[in-house]
């Protein structure tokens, strides 16, 4: 979910040349009305990327979504867009908590995970919930975020972490989004066995631990300032933007955590669209009137809405 933060700030058009064609160093310009001054060339940012794999280092710029980020990134290793499964910041490690969202710290290192293995797994549903946690890249594949122990998933020990569900009893999910895939499985019916279909990212290095600040690639192993991100969008370019308040985060992380709660989901940057619209809502009421408005296709159910409106209004009523 992409969205302009309120401090954001969209880089400056332009060319790469100052005004002054032709003229010799020293010559004085001719007399006249001065030449209007060409805007200053747009800053070049530029991010230094790797496959999780293993992969020599590359350089990216020039994007403004996730899927022209994927694009820039298979660009550079010579692979399809669609092998890319997700993608961390600082880590090539399948960490669910460093995971791309839609904005990058401007010294964050970039980690594609590709493509691994496919597997095929029986589940029988024995209870309502499965125990999966579902988020997705934003580029058409939804993946395990987390598994909750003691469920049933969590008893298979072939489904893992990471997993992409590339398939429900043969019928294909790649293109829905996580709300979607969540509501699926949630509708299965019980005692009647299924298959998921997934694909594992293609692993590497699982004995190596975390790149630190001494790596040699720029960025490697560094943590966002958070003082200063670039934030992708759906549509339109992308904006520089300052980064979040802590009480921000945290009740960013509390709304994330009743999408958890509600839906099977973990969404950042739809729980921080969702902390933004309850700040602006003086009632629960108007809440729900403006997340139906703009996100509607989540069918959010009124207690939720309210839990969410609680979490960020009145957060010291909350409880641990």
């Amino acid at each position: 979910m992409q969205r302009a933060g309120r401090h954001g700030r969209q880089p400056p058009e332009g060319g790469p040349m100052e005004n002054g064609v032709g003229q010799e160093p020293g010559t004085p310009e001719p007399p006249g009305p001065a030449a209007p001054r060409a805007p200053r060339s747009r800053p070049r940012l530029v991010f230094h990327t790797q496959l999780a794999h293993g992969s020599p280092t590359g350089r990216i710029e020039g994007f403004t979504n996730v899927k022209e980020l994927y694009a820039k990134i298979a660009e550079v290793f010579d692979i399809s867009p669609t092998e890319i499964l997700f993608c961390t910041l600082n880590t090539h490690k399948v960490d669910m908590q460093k995971l791309l969202g839609g904005q990058i710290g401007l010294e964050d290192f970039i980690f594609a995970h590709v493509r691994g293995e496919t597997k095929e797994v029986e589940v029988t549903k024995t209870e309502d919930a499965l125990g999966l946690t579902i988020t997705d890249n934003g580029a058409g594949y939804a993946f395990i975020k987390r598994i909750k122990e003691g469920s049933i998933i969590n008893r298979l020990q072939t489904v893992c972490v990471g997993d992409s569900i590339e398939a429900i009893n043969d019928h294909t999910i790649v293109g829905c989004r996580h709300y979607e895939v969540a509501r699926m499985l949630r509708e299965l019916p019980r005692a009647q066995p299924f298959t998921l279909r997934l694909v594992q990212p293609k692993k590497a290095f699982d004995m190596i631990g975390q790149r630190t600040r001494t790596g040699k690639s720029p960025g490697e192993g560094r943590v966002a300032s958070g003082k200063e991100t670039l934030r992708l969008r759906t549509q339109g370019p992308a904006v520089l933007e300052e980064g979040p308040s802590p009480s921000e985060e945290e009740a960013a992380r509390r709304v994330d955590d009743l999408l958890e709660s509600y839906m099977g989901i973990r969404d950042s940057d739809l729980a921080s669209t969702m902390v933004e619209a309850a700040k602006g809502s003086p009632s629960v009421a108007q809440l729900a009137q403006g997340l139906d408005s703009v996100l509607g296709e989540f069918a959010f159910p009124q207690e939720f809405v309210a839990e969410v409106w609680a979490a960020v209004c009145h957060p010291k009523g909350d409880k641990e």
